[in-house]
């Protein structure tokens, strides 16, 4: 089972998980350069943020999970809503809605799955 940390559902949550994914990743693969460990931080923030905002009600709890190896990495945001993120139309009036685009614009794959109760939102960063 790959680490864990179990975060409660605040916006003052997200710097943590985030730092936790990058924590992880470095130190389940050391040979991760800084460049790949900036990038994978900057990726789990959305799926972190969308789980705060959208994935789950006042006193619940969302997990991270990392799962390191060389050459690749994956983090799993796991919420207790099933309704899927879905990228929005581009808009240069809007301030949020540009967090999927830059997901796919920097991940090497992404994706939702289903759980029980809930969903898991994942990211794999490749090198």
């Amino acid at each position: 089972m790959p680490p864990q940390a179990i975060h409660a559902a605040e916006p003052e949550s997200v710097r943590p998980a985030r730092r936790y994914a990058r924590e992880a990743a470095a130190y389940q693969e050391p040979s991760i350069t800084e460049d790949v460990l900036d990038t994978l931080e900057l990726l789990a923030s959305e799926p972190v943020t969308n789980a705060v905002r959208y994935g789950t009600e006042p006193g619940d709890s969302f997990k991270v999970t990392v799962a390191a190896e060389p050459g690749k990495c994956r983090v799993e945001v796991h919420d207790a809503r099933r309704r899927p993120p879905r990228p929005r139309p581009p808009s240069d009036e809007r301030v949020r809605g540009r967090g999927l685009h830059l997901v796919e614009a920097l991940a090497s794959r992404w994706g939702v799955a289903e759980r029980p109760f809930g969903k898991i939102v994942w990211v794999v960063v490749t090198w």
